[in-house]
Protein backbone atom coordinates (compact mmCIF):
# COMPACT_ATOMS: atom_id res chain seq x y z
CA UNK A 1 0.00 0.00 0.00
CA UNK A 2 1.39 3.43 -1.16
CA UNK A 3 0.54 6.10 0.95
CA UNK A 4 -0.20 9.48 0.18
CA UNK A 5 1.57 12.52 1.06
CA UNK A 6 -0.01 15.55 1.85
CA UNK A 7 2.53 18.83 1.05
CA UNK A 8 2.07 22.37 2.68
CA UNK A 9 0.19 23.69 -0.67
CA UNK A 10 -2.27 20.82 -0.05
CA UNK A 11 -3.14 21.31 3.58
CA UNK A 12 -3.38 25.16 3.59
CA UNK A 13 -6.31 24.62 0.94
CA UNK A 14 -7.67 22.07 3.62
CA UNK A 15 -7.50 24.56 5.88
CA UNK A 16 -8.69 27.07 4.09
CA UNK A 17 -11.96 25.17 3.24
CA UNK A 18 -12.35 24.29 6.71
CA UNK A 19 -12.18 27.26 7.77
CA UNK A 20 -13.73 29.83 4.86
CA UNK A 21 -10.72 31.69 5.00
CA UNK A 22 -8.65 32.63 2.16
CA UNK A 23 -5.73 30.30 1.09
CA UNK A 24 -3.06 33.66 2.05
CA UNK A 25 -4.42 33.98 5.38
CA UNK A 26 -4.49 30.39 5.95
CA UNK A 27 -1.08 29.30 5.17
CA UNK A 28 0.38 32.80 7.43
CA UNK A 29 -1.18 31.02 9.91
CA UNK A 30 0.08 27.76 9.18
CA UNK A 31 3.57 29.76 8.86
CA UNK A 32 3.37 31.50 12.15
CA UNK A 33 2.06 28.34 14.07
CA UNK A 34 5.21 26.37 12.39
CA UNK A 35 7.46 29.16 13.47
CA UNK A 36 5.81 29.46 17.36
CA UNK A 37 6.24 25.77 17.70
CA UNK A 38 9.94 25.71 16.75
CA UNK A 39 10.69 28.29 18.89
CA UNK A 40 9.13 26.78 21.98
CA UNK A 41 10.91 23.51 21.12
CA UNK A 42 14.44 25.68 20.39
CA UNK A 43 13.66 27.16 24.39
CA UNK A 44 13.39 23.57 25.42
CA UNK A 45 9.45 23.70 26.26
CA UNK A 46 6.58 21.22 25.07
CA UNK A 47 3.76 22.10 23.44
CA UNK A 48 0.45 20.11 24.77
CA UNK A 49 -2.84 20.09 22.20
CA UNK A 50 -5.22 18.31 23.77
CA UNK A 51 -6.64 15.38 22.22
CA UNK A 52 -4.17 15.88 19.59
CA UNK A 53 -0.64 15.65 21.01
CA UNK A 54 2.47 17.13 22.33
CA UNK A 55 5.63 18.41 20.53
CA UNK A 56 8.65 18.22 22.53
CA UNK A 57 12.36 17.69 22.57
CA UNK A 58 14.71 14.68 23.71
CA UNK A 59 18.36 14.84 24.32
CA UNK A 60 20.23 12.09 22.70
CA UNK A 61 23.55 11.84 23.94
CA UNK A 62 26.89 11.34 22.02
CA UNK A 63 27.99 7.86 21.19
CA UNK A 64 30.15 6.12 18.72
CA UNK A 65 29.56 5.16 15.27
CA UNK A 66 30.98 3.64 12.07
CA UNK A 67 31.27 5.54 8.51
CA UNK A 68 29.57 2.54 6.48
CA UNK A 69 32.21 2.81 3.52
CA UNK A 70 35.35 3.10 5.70
CA UNK A 71 34.41 1.55 8.63
CA UNK A 72 36.35 3.81 10.82
CA UNK A 73 35.15 5.06 13.80
CA UNK A 74 33.57 8.25 14.20
CA UNK A 75 31.98 10.50 16.94
CA UNK A 76 28.27 11.22 16.81
CA UNK A 77 27.65 14.53 19.19
CA UNK A 78 24.77 14.67 21.58
CA UNK A 79 21.79 16.45 20.39
CA UNK A 80 18.37 17.56 20.77
CA UNK A 81 15.65 16.23 19.19
CA UNK A 82 12.42 17.07 18.36
CA UNK A 83 9.86 14.58 19.34
CA UNK A 84 5.73 14.14 18.69
CA UNK A 85 3.94 11.99 20.77
CA UNK A 86 -0.21 11.24 19.79
CA UNK A 87 -2.66 12.34 22.02
CA UNK A 88 -5.93 9.68 22.42
CA UNK A 89 -8.51 11.55 20.19
CA UNK A 90 -5.50 11.55 17.48
CA UNK A 91 -4.62 8.00 18.12
CA UNK A 92 -8.70 7.33 18.25
CA UNK A 93 -9.83 9.15 14.57
CA UNK A 94 -6.62 7.52 13.00
CA UNK A 95 -8.03 3.89 14.76
CA UNK A 96 -11.59 4.38 13.21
Amino acid sequence: MTKKTVNKKELVAAIADECGLAKTVCEKVLDATMSAVTAALVEDKEIRLVGFGTFYTAKRQATKGRNPRTGDVIDIPASNQPKFKAGKGLKDSVNE
